[in-house]
């Protein structure tokens, strides 16, 4: 339930769902987000907002309890006594959990935001150009939502169907892109703006032939060449649209570029690439495989983050790490560094949305192996988070893929043989 209250009502734990003003007249980028933080707390009390609606049902806290007049006694009639024991038992039913709560939001956030983006991406078909007042209210949905329950949003969006793929894979891919924005540490301006390329990055395929786009089989050369030119054409749709980031017009242009040089349309490479663009491709490729779409059934995200991290020269592999860390997700059997000074194998995560698990070996002070034992990975406990990947070669860690399987597999290391 929306209500609009003063800034002196407002309480850590309410959801904020706007500032009445529009989002240039307030403090923040976004505004839509649980106040959690007492800093922005105090940004709107020394703000000159007049008033902020708040949700109650996206909340943290309880809203205020409020004193009601009685109804007057009048007879009742039989609807009216059913319709009044059918709320009677209503109210009676036990209240939602957080987790459910948590999650019907999300999956509102995600139905809004394709709804949007099926309009601007209708309107283009149509000659309409691309405003972004039209899509900013989506990315402060989206990052909100990322902020409440970040597993939740991430999840949900990347459950979509062959035929709504072209308007939740934009979704997706902002929601993504703002979770990686976050991660590596960008402000809000930058975050945003990765939100907004993230949304509008396919926009170019709105001109490409629905029979192209939706071929089971595979592409000739020439629908293959006109699948490339959605970059180009998406770019230039865009410079014709209102108030566009720069971010979002580069993003659209360069997310199929690949750090070798081999990709397209220019064949960029390395630091000609900027880092909303190596962003971009690393988070249209990862929810690409991850979705059913016409022409193949979805990997597993284990399984697409492996074959991601084997293509060499496609991705800028720091970026595709932190990818991974913003989902708290590893292939399994990677070679990692643990805050605790160890070296440890990534172990298969069986089951769907436990936490990631690690076999811990070695302690890279002493230079010594130790009997393996698993390690639980910490979102909060800097000790038990993966660090970085480490090359099995720069600890001369010798007949590595059978040193790997015997610790996966919890048996224990010869040590002589692996030294």
């Amino acid at each position: 339930m929306l209500r609009r209250i003063t800034p002196s009502q407002i309480r850590l734990g309410m959801f904020i769902q706007k500032f009445e003003g529009g989002w240039l007249s307030h403090p923040f980028w976004r505004a839509r987000f649980l106040l959690s933080d007492a800093e922005d707390l105090r940004k709107i009390l020394d703000s000159d907002i007049d008033a902020v609606w708040i949700d109650d049902e996206k909340s943290a806290i309880a809203p205020a309890r409020r004193e009601r007049t009685p109804a007057p006694e009048i007879s009742e009639s039989v609807g009216d006594r059913i319709k009044n024991a059918r709320e009677a038992a209503i109210r009676a039913l036990p209240p939602p959990s957080r987790l459910q709560t948590d999650k019907r939001a999300a999956a509102q956030t995600v139905l809004r935001a394709k709804q949007v983006v099926k309009q601007v991406f209708d309107g283009i078909r149509m000659g309409k150009a691309v405003r972004s007042a039209d899509v900013i209210a989506v990315v402060e949905d989206i990052s909100a939502s990322l902020a409440q329950n970040r597993s939740l949003l991430l999840g949900i969006a990347r459950l979509k169907s062959k035929d709504e793929y072209t308007y939740l894979h934009s979704v997706a891919v902002c929601a993504l892109m703002v979770n990686l924005a976050r991660e590596i540490g960008l402000d809000d301006a930058a975050a945003r703006d990765a939100g907004m390329a993230g949304l509008l990055h396919d926009v170019g395929k709105m001109v490409v032939a629905e029979a192209i786009l939706n071929k089971p089989g595979p592409l000739t050369d020439h629908e293959f060449g006109e699948i490339q030119r959605h970059t180009v054409d998406g770019h230039a749709l865009l410079k014709k649209g209102s108030a566009i980031p720069a971010a979002a017009l580069d993003v659209c242009l360069n997310h199929h570029e690949k750090m070798d040089g081999t990709g397209y349309p220019h064949g960029l490479s390395g630091e000609e690439i900027s880092l909303h663009a190596r962003m971009g491709a690393i988070c249209d490729v990862y929810d690409a495989m991850t979705s059913q779409r016409c022409y193949k059934a979805p990997l597993t995200p284990a399984e697409t983050l492996t074959a991601m991290r084997s293509w060499e020269g496609h991705f800028d592999s720091a970026l595709l790490f932190s990818f991974m860390r913003s989902l708290a997700l590893f292939p399994p059997g990677m070679l990692v560094r643990l805050g605790t000074g160890h070296l440890a194998v990534v172990l298969p995560n069986g089951r769907r949305g436990s936490r990631v698990r690690v076999k811990a070996f070695y302690v890279i002070a002493d230079g010594r192996f130790v009997d393996p034992f698993e390690v639980i990975i910490s979102d909060t406990q800097t000790a038990n988070q993966i660090m970085g990947e480490e090359d099995p070669a720069a600890w001369d860690l010798r007949g590595w893929p059978v040193l790997r399987e015997t610790i996966m597999a919890e048996g224990t290391v010869d040590k002589s043989a692996a030294a």
